[in-house]
């Protein structure tokens, strides 16, 4: 099997059921009759990277890898699509919490207080919360004290490890707020990690899409319609596809829409992360 007969996918390693998702993936798609290999990086620049360069077919994109991707790929003249995406890519929030007995009412009693985000790359824990504060005419650099929880950076928060500490962090009364995915908090409530009665959602972001698969010319069309096709029919009462489904957590596959990112786009101006054409320009940024 060469790059030259078998769909080249990127995914970035931010747990180790990495392996075990896309080992199952690459069977499914073989016994369907797809030749399919994977490659794992250790981030998501080096990935966004290969694609541009054309290293890999097709990349399994954080939202924010989207961002870079489109970006790095307009300036070279090429085009980037979003293909395939998860349902539970689709219509997502974030919020903002304080603790239950904060004096926190709205959101610019937040003023002058300890703000706990997720690590510096993540778009729910971080980049899209502090954009939706900047909204309400909060400005973070100047206003708020903001609290990094840099776990796994390069991962784009897909490891929740930094919006856990930032949770945690507000429970313990380091911090007046913390900016987390609403699912997470809502996890968060379930398995203890906040307590019960002890915080509320002060606001929550306008709805944004998540992860999805990318592709730009690096790989035949028939190629690329034949991996989205045997994706969007996967059925999740197949007991061969039910366990990779929960693996990736959904339950269905979805055609790729760019529409839920325009929210991230404007966020990752605000924050200088990159510029127009996909170079990282955040100074903080160490991957």
């Amino acid at each position: 099997m060469s790059k030259d007969t078998a769909l080249l996918l990127g995914a970035v390693a931010y747990d180790p059921k990495v392996v075990t998702i896309w080992e199952g993936f690459k069977a499914y798609f073989e016994r369907q009759g797809l030749l399919m290999d994977y490659v794992l990086y250790s981030n998501y620049e080096r990935q966004v990277e290969a694609l541009i360069d054309g290293h890999i077919h097709i990349a399994w994109n954080s939202p924010l890898a989207w961002v870079r991707a489109h970006r790095l790929a307009s300036a070279r003249g090429i085009e980037a699509h979003a293909i395939v995406m998860r349902d539970t890519d689709c219509d997502l929030t974030s919020v903002v919490v304080v603790r239950e007995d904060s004096s926190v009412k709205t959101a610019m009693d937040l003023k002058g207080r300890v703000v706990a985000v997720g690590a510096v790359d993540s778009p729910q824990a971080t980049l899209l919360p502090l954009a939706h504060l900047h909204s309400l005419e909060l400005d973070p650099r100047a206003d708020l004290t903001i609290q990094y929880h840099n776990i796994l950076v390069g991962k784009h928060g897909d490891h929740i490890g930094g919006e856990r500490d930032a949770a945690e962090a507000l429970v313990a009364g380091a911090a007046d707020a913390a900016c987390l995915l609403e699912y997470n908090y809502h996890q968060f409530l379930l398995d203890g990690t906040l307590p019960a009665g002890t915080t509320r959602i002060l606001t929550r972001t306008s709805s944004f899409d998540h992860c999805n698969f990318t592709v730009v010319s690096t790989a035949s069309p028939e190629m690329i319609e034949r991996f989205k096709a045997l994706l969007i029919d996967m059925s999740y009462d197949d007991p061969d596809v039910r366990p990779l489904c929960d693996l990736e957590g959904l339950k269905a596959w979805y055609p790729g829409r760019v529409a839920g990112y325009q929210a991230l786009e404007q966020a990752v101006a605000l924050a200088g992360f990159y510029d127009q054409q996909g170079n990282i320009t955040a100074h903080d940024y160490h991957f």
